[in-house]
C-alpha cells in the first residue's frame, strides 16, 4: 500500500507543495466575490484560491471557502489528482491506465470510532443544526440561491451495506431545508422517486462536503448497480476509506469529511431549485421544483473548509473541478467499463471543452458494424445518458489531444457517410442542454425533459488509410530535428502529434 493522502486537507497540502494555492487573508464576501475570484483563477490557469476570512451574515461557524480545488492545470487536468494518488502524471494515457489498474482491485472500507473522527469535532442535532451558520457561496448573478456545489450525497443502496455515493448540488433555503437536484435516470434519484416516494417514506441521506479526492472521484464514476463506490475509492487511494456512523440514521460517512449534513429527502414535498449558471455558460432554467432535504444534524471539523465549484463561463471552457473529475475519474472508469463489456477500446475520454456532452473514444473497427454496436451500448448505458455526441478515432490516436481528434475528423470523416444519427425520438434529453427550447425542457417533476432526442456519432477511423507524410524530404526533416535538439528543443516536441505518445 502506498502512503496516499486521504483527507481533503492532505490534498490541499499536495497543492501547496506544487505552489498551486493562493491563501487570501483579506475578508471576502460569499455573495459573488469568492466565485468571481475563483472564476478568474480558472480562466487564467492561476493558483487555487483559499479564502481564509469570509464575511458571515448570521452564522457563527468560522468556515473557509476553497474555490475549485480539484481543477488541474489546463494542459494536464489530471495532474494534481494523480500526484495525490501517486500515479503517473506526465502522460494522460499512462495516468488513465494507472487508475484503471487500481479500479480492478476494490478495497473495502473500515469503520472507525466516531469519538476519533475529524468530522465529529462539532456535533449539532435538531434545532441546533443550522445550514445558515455556513458561508455557502452565491456563485452566479441570477442563481436561484446559495449553493453547495461540491457535495457528495451518501444514500441507501439495496445491494450494498456501505450505501451509494453520488454528486448532487443543493440549494440552501433556510436553516433546516435545501432542495436537491435529483435527475431521474440516475441511481440515487431513481431510488428516491420509484421506491421511497412511492411508499411515502423519507429517504435517509448524508450530504458530505470536503470528503477528499478519492471520495469525490468515485462519486463522479458510473459504478455498476450492486457495487459500492467506497470500495473503489479505497482502490484509488490504495488504502481503505475510514467511515463512521451518522448521528441520526444508519448511514456511514467518510470520517475525514469537513462537513456532514444528515437528513431525510421527504416524500411528495418539493422546493424551488434554480435557475443556476451551469456548464454551458448560461443560466439554466426554468426554476423547477425538486425534492426537499430536511436537516436532522450537522457535524463538522473545527474551522471547516467548504470547497465549491464555479460552473461554466461559456462553451469552450472546461477548467473547473467538475470538468476535471470528468477527465480524471469519469474517463478511466468509462474506459474500464467498456473494456469489461467486451469492447476493444484504448481510451474513452471527455472532450476537454464540453466534458458532459461530447466524448472521444479511441478504438479499432473489429468487424463491420462494430462502431454502431458500441454506440448502441454507450447511448443506452445509464451513466452516459447525458452525452449527446461521440467521436470514434483510431486506437493509436490520443483522444486527450484535441488537435489529434480534429485532425482525425478532417482526414477521415466523410460527412456523407460517417456522421450518424442514432436512436431518433427515443433517447432521453437532459434539461441542462441549452439547445432545447423552454417548451422542450418542460417542467417534469423528476428533472428530465418531456421530449426525446437523437444522439449522434462521428466515425473518424482511418481504416488503415492514414495519409503518409508527403511534404519535404525525410532526411532534411531529420537534420532539422537534430539542429533543433542541439539548440535545446525537447525530443518530445518531435513525436507524432496523432499518437498516444503525445503527452509522454
Amino acid at each position: 500500500m502506498s502512503a496516499v493522502p486521504v483527507p481533503f486537507r492532505a490534498f490541499l497540502d499536495v497543492l501547496e507543495e506544487r505552489n498551486a494555492t493562493a491563501r487570501i487573508t483579506d475578508e471576502v464576501s460569499w455573495d459573488l466575490e469568492a466565485s468571481a475570484v475563483t472564476m478568474l483563477a480558472n480562466e487564467t490557469d492561476d493558483r487555487i484560491p483559499i479564502f481564509e476570512a469570509v464575511q458571515s451574515r448570521n452564522g457563527d461557524v468560522d468556515a473557509r471557502l476553497v474555490g475549485d480545488p480539484y481543477r488541474g492545470p489546463q494542459r494536464r487536468p489530471w495532474e494534481f489528482l494523480g500526484r495525490a494518488f501517486d500515479l503517473p502524471v506526465d502522460a494522460g494515457p499512462a495516468y488513465y491506465e494507472g487508475v484503471i489498474d487500481r479500479l480492478r482491485e476494490p478495497v473495502d472500507p473500515t469503520v472507525g470510532d466516531p469519538a476519533d473522527a475529524p468530522c465529529k469535532e462539532v456535533v449539532r442535532t435538531g434545532a441546533d443544526a443550522s445550514l445558515l451558520e455556513f458561508p455557502w457561496p452565491y456563485i452566479h448573478h441570477g442563481d436561484g440561491g446559495r449553493y453547495a456545489t461540491l457535495a457528495t450525497l451518501v444514500a441507501p443502496a439495496p445491494d450494498s451495506e456501505w450505501g451509494s455515493w453520488s454528486r448532487h448540488r443543493a440549494m440552501i433555503h433556510d436553516a433546516s431545508q435545501a432542495s436537491l437536484l435529483l435527475l431521474a435516470g440516475e441511481q440515487v434519484p431513481n431510488l428516491y422517486y420509484f421506491e421511497y416516494e412511492r411508499e411515502d417514506e423519507p429517504m435517509p441521506v448524508a450530504l458530505t462536503i470536503g470528503a477528499g479526492p478519492a471520495v469525490e472521484c468515485t462519486a463522479e464514476m458510473w459504478i455498476p448497480v450492486g457495487r459500492s463506490e467506497v470500495a473503489y475509492a479505497g482502490a484509488l487511494q490504495e488504502r481503505p476509506v475510514e467511515l463512521v456512523p451518522c448521528e441520526t440514521n444508519d448511514l456511514r460517512v467518510p470520517a475525514s469529511a469537513e462537513v456532514v449534513i444528515e437528513g431525510r429527502v421527504m416524500p411528495n414535498e418539493r422546493l424551488d431549485e434554480g435557475p443556476f449558471g451551469d456548464y454551458f455558460g448560461y443560466m439554466n432554467g426554468p426554476r423547477r421544483s425538486m425534492p426537499v432535504l430536511e436537516v436532522d444534524a450537522i457535524t463538522h471539523r473545527e474551522e471547516p473548509y467548504l470547497p465549491f465549484c464555479v460552473e461554466g463561463t461559456g462553451v469552450g471552457y472546461g477548467q473547473n473541478s467538475s470538468s476535471t473529475f470528468q477527465a480524471a475519474a469519469g474517463g478511466p472508469d468509462a474506459t474500464l467499463g467498456l473494456r469489461a463489456a467486451g469492447f476493444d477500446v484504448e481510451l474513452a475520454v471527455p472532450w476537454p471543452f464540453t466534458s458532459r456532452t461530447a466524448w472521444v473514444i479511441a478504438t479499432d473497427r473489429s468487424y463491420p458494424g462494430s462502431l454502431h454496436e458500441l454506440a448502441n451500448f454507450i447511448f443506452t448505458t445509464w451513466g452516459m445518458l447525458h452525452i449527446d455526441f461521440f467521436v470514434f478515432v483510431d486506437g493509436d490516436v490520443n483522444p486527450l489531444n484535441p488537435r489529434a481528434v480534429l485532425e482525425a475528423i478532417a482526414l477521415h470523416a466523410d460527412p456523407a457517410e460517417d456522421f450518424h444519427q442514432f436512436g431518433v425520438e427515443r433517447m432521453p434529453k437532459v434539461p441542462l442542454n441549452i439547445y432545447q427550447t423552454p417548451d422542450e425542457k418542460g417542467s417534469a417533476t423528476v428533472g428530465t425533459s418531456k421530449t426525446k432526442t437523437a444522439k449522434a456519432y462521428i466515425d473518424a477511423l482511418s481504416d488503415g488509410n492514414r495519409p503518409k507524410q508527403a511534404i519535404g524530404d525525410e532526411g532534411e526533416r531529420d537534420r532539422a530535428r537534430e539542429l533543433l535538439a542541439e539548440a535545446g528543443v525537447s525530443e518530445s516536441a518531435f513525436e507524432p502529434a496523432h499518437t498516444m505518445e503525445l503527452n509522454r
